[in-house]
């Protein structure tokens, strides 16, 4: 971070103590680091779409929770320009330094800045108009409860604006072998580990507990067919980054995977069968505090 930034840094208590000792299903790899950014393209305007219908806009100071590599902070970073401001926390240093870069590169790092932090104990030094996040509530152990804590550093009538996936609603059309393997594989491993798949749908329940309104909410999803979808790599990515956790909770082995040919297993099936591939409806919701 250059002079500049460090002197409008942010102030955050540096405690990274957590409550929550489950490793993110996912790993810290730098495949999987890749793999979000692939995820952050094909599902932007999904969620530019949450954030604008929650009025995030110019102007507005946002906290992004678990930012990763940063693409909803990004994202937020436009909608908010340069008069507004953009804090994203994760507890991936690595995942920070990623999300440094891209900001540095995208011209927007001088209001869209990143810290390193665990969700349960970060407390910054700051209040803001909105908390935002993009599936990072199905980790969360107490969704409620953190929300309900960071809700603490809103300005009175701030927005609260998340979405998150209805993972069991993924379905192919006509339904095939090697893609109904990968939506249980998924499923399967990240329910083990001790996560909610199906967080999208419980939004209403974790808004209520929260204290808020009942939300604002649409859903959305991508589907794809055909040899250009890029859903292959997709599913292919994912699978990559869940396998250690898939051998860990017994769901699945590399030999029973073959992640380096699964991509173009998956394309060939499609092909052959002429299928519609649906990925997990993406949930959003969004509240105001009371004013």
């Amino acid at each position: 971070m250059d002079n500049l930034l460090a002197e409008h840094a942010p102030k955050i208590d540096c405690d990274q103590r957590t409550t929550d000792p489950r490793p993110y299903a996912l790993g810290y790899t730098e495949g999987e680091f890749k793999r979000l950014e692939l995820q952050g393209a094909l599902i932007h305007d999904l969620t530019e779409h949450i954030l604008r219908s929650a009025g995030i806009g110019p102007g507005m100071r946002v906290l992004d929770i678990g930012c990763g590599v940063g693409d909803v902070s990004l994202l937020a970073g436009k909608l908010v320009g340069p008069s507004g401001r953009v804090l994203g926390v994760d507890r991936s240093a690595e995942a920070v330094d990623i999300a440094e870069r891209r900001a540095t590169e995208s011209g927007q790092c001088y209001w869209t800045c990143f810290t390193v932090g665990e969700l349960d104990t970060f407390s910054p030094e700051e209040t803001f108009d909105a908390v935002i996040g993009r599936l990072v509530l199905m980790y969360l152990p107490d969704p409620a409860t953190t929300l309900r804590r960071l809700a603490g550093f809103l300005r009175p009538g701030g927005v609260i604006a998340f979405q998150e996936m209805a993972m069991p609603l993924a379905r192919s059309f006509p339904e095939a072998p090697l893609f109904s393997k990968c939506r249980g594989w998924i499923i399967e491993t990240i329910e083990r580990a001790g996560f909610e798949v199906d967080m999208g749908s419980r939004l209403p329940m974790v808004f209520a507990g929260v204290g808020l309104p009942a939300p604002h909410m649409n859903s959305a999803g991508l589907a794809g067919s055909g040899p250009d979808s890029p859903i292959y790599d997709y599913i292919a990515g994912t699978l990559r980054s869940l396998l250690p956790m898939a051998e860990a909770v017994g769901v699945a082995t590399a030999a029973e995977m073959k992640v380096d040919t699964l991509a173009e297993r998956l394309r060939s099936e499609a092909i052959e069968r002429q299928m519609c591939i649906m990925l997990p409806p993406l949930v959003g919701a969004w509240a105001n505090t009371p004013g």
